[in-house]
Formats: C-alpha cells, sequence, structure tokens
C-alpha cells in the first residue's frame, strides 16, 4: 500500500528538500498546480468559464506555523476575489479554503481561523460567489463544523467537505444535508488510524454510495467530488430517483484530471466544477495528489528518471 507511505513523506521535510529538487518535479506539479500567482491562475479560470466549467479555487500552503502568515493566507484570498470582481468571475469561481492555512492548529487557532475566514467569506458573497471549508484531518474536523456553522450564521451559502472514509461521516451528513448546506463529498486523502477510519478501498466506496444517498435524499446542495466512472453513474442514479434536476447538484474533478470527461459532463448539462490550486507552497497538496492514485506516482518518477 504506498498511499500511506506518501502521505506520512507529505509530513517530512527532508522528503520535501528531495521531491522540490528532483529535476522532473517542475513538469509533474504543474499538472496538478495551476500556477504560483493570482496572475498565472486567473487566465486559466477565464479559459476554463469559456469552456463551460466552473471552478473552486485553493490558494495551497497549510502548513503554516505564525500568526503574520495566516494573516498573509487571508490576504491572499481576499486578493484573489479583488481580481474575480475586476473580471466580472465572480459567478463562475467559488473559493476552498483549508482553516489550518487561516491559524486553526495555533494557539487560539480556533478563534483566529474564524477571525481570518470571515472577511473572505464576506467578500466573496459581495462579488456572488461563496467559501467551501476543505476537510482535513479527523483532529481538526470538530472546529470546522462549528465554524461552519457559524458562517452558515449570516452566509448560508457557505459550503463545506466530508470525507467518505471516516466512520463518523454518516452522522456528518445526515446532520448537513437536514440543514440545507452545500456539501463536498469526497474519498478522503489524509493518513487517518483504523480506529476512525475505513481502511479498505472497497469500504471507502460502499461508505460514499451510502453517503451520497443521505445527500441526495436530503435537503441541501450535494457537491461530488470523484473521477471514479462508477461512482459518477451512481450519482446520476440517485439524483434521478431523488428527483433532482441538473443544476441541484454538481460535479467536481481536480485541475489536470479527466479534463475531456469535465468537459463531457458539462456538455451533457451537468454543473461541473473545476478543483484549481495554486500558489508557491504546493508540497503537502501534491503528495497528496500523488498517494491517491498509483498511476500519478508512476508518472512522477518517469519524470525523474528521464529527467536524471
Amino acid at each position: 500500500m504506498l498511499g500511506p507511505v506518501i502521505l506520512a513523506a507529505s509530513r517530512s521535510d527532508k522528503m520535501r528538500r528531495f521531491v522540490s529538487a528532483a529535476p522532473g518535479t517542475k513538469q509533474v506539479v504543474a499538472r496538478f498546480i495551476a500556477g504560483e500567482s493570482v496572475d498565472q491562475v486567473i487566465p486559466i479560470v477565464q479559459e476554463t468559464a469559456d469552456k463551460g466549467l466552473e471552478v473552486t479555487l485553493d490558494v495551497v500552503g497549510e502548513d503554516i506555523t505564525t500568526v503574520e502568515q495566516s494573516h498573509a493566507a487571508r490576504d491572499a484570498y481576499l486578493e484573489l476575489v479583488e481580481r474575480l470582481k475586476d473580471l466580472g468571475l465572480g459567478t463562475k469561481a467559488e473559493m476552498s479554503v483549508k482553516l489550518s492555512m487561516f491559524g486553526q492548529a495555533l494557539d487560539g487557532g480556533h478563534e483566529l481561523a474564524l477571525a481570518n475566514v470571515r472577511p473572505v467569506v464576506e467578500a466573496a458573497a459581495a462579488i456572488g460567489t461563496t467559501v467551501t471549508l476543505d476537510a482535513e484531518d479527523h483532529t481538526t474536523l470538530d472546529s470546522m463544523f462549528t465554524i461552519h456553522e457559524e458562517l452558515r450564521k449570516d452566509f448560508p451559502q457557505t459550503g463545506c467537505v466530508i470525507q467518505a472514509y471516516l466512520f463518523r461521516t454518516e452522522d456528518d451528513a445526515r446532520r448537513l444535508s437536514a440543514a440545507g448546506s452545500r456539501v463536498r463529498i469526497v474519498k478522503g486523502a489524509y493518513k487517518e488510524p483504523a480506529s476512525v477510519a475505513y481502511q479498505d478501498k472497497g469500504e471507502i466506496d460502499k461508505a460514499y454510495v451510502r453517503i451520497l444517498k443521505i445527500l441526495m435524499e436530503g435537503d441541501g446542495y450535494p457537491m461530488i467530488g470523484s473521477h471514479d466512472p462508477r461512482l459518477i453513474a451512481i450519482t446520476q442514479e440517485l439524483a434521478r430517483r431523488a428527483g433532482r434536476k441538473l443544476d441541484d447538484y454538481e460535479f467536481q474533478m481536480l485541475y489536470g484530471i479527466r479534463s475531456e470527461e469535465q468537459e463531457r459532463l458539462a456538455a451533457e448539462g451537468h454543473r461541473m466544477r473545476v478543483y484549481t490550486a495554486y500558489g508557491t507552497d504546493w508540497y503537502g497538496y501534491f503528495m497528496r495528489r500523488l498517494a491517491e492514485k498509483p498511476a500519478n506516482l508512476l508518472f512522477f518518477a518517469r519524470s525523474i528518471l528521464t529527467k536524471g
């Protein structure tokens, strides 16, 4: 099982230095990271919108250690909102944030993260878009869900993410679905212990379908984060059974993965959103993409060997 090994490496400074210095890294990173700056990512947002797709934008860099860095993360998102506003792209692009990047893990982190994310959510609402709170490892989720609930008092369109591999998620899905939230369901991409999460891929897939059914039958707005053709087909069938129209839910896929499928779903009338990450601190995000699919790791290894 390479996935857990790669996820462990995502927390290693030694591996960070090795991967960053590898000759083929830049080529592979470009497959998953849209650029290092807002100037580089904005044309991609426009190009994506021109294809009939929507985006959610993630400024990567959750591994912060100071309050000043958390403020810098907030300001990076506020700059992004201003750029989207200037170009009239607010209705085509939302934002995804990791609360760890906003200081959640620091002393007094819950209050700090809420104080940092609130102005971003407010600015997003002012240009006709919204923010989704990404899920991180299981120890952070109670804080994330509490912040989500607080933000929804003033900004009910604020979304959140749930992870199918966690035992707790079916209960979370029932609560969120009844509340009418925007909920993105993903399989999960962190190294979690067997005491809190399914370890077997088949069990994770079964949990994903159970949770998806809860969301489709509820009052919320499901956002299906998956590239799996089988799960996409199951989603369409469950939506049909629940009487949902094509604009009552959406598919989400990562930038650089299954682009033709993204355009196919959009052409069929589905809402299709591309999760688009950018920034200089790409290592943690990049390693989780490698862990999700062995083919990604093989692609990376070949690039290193051919560039070495």
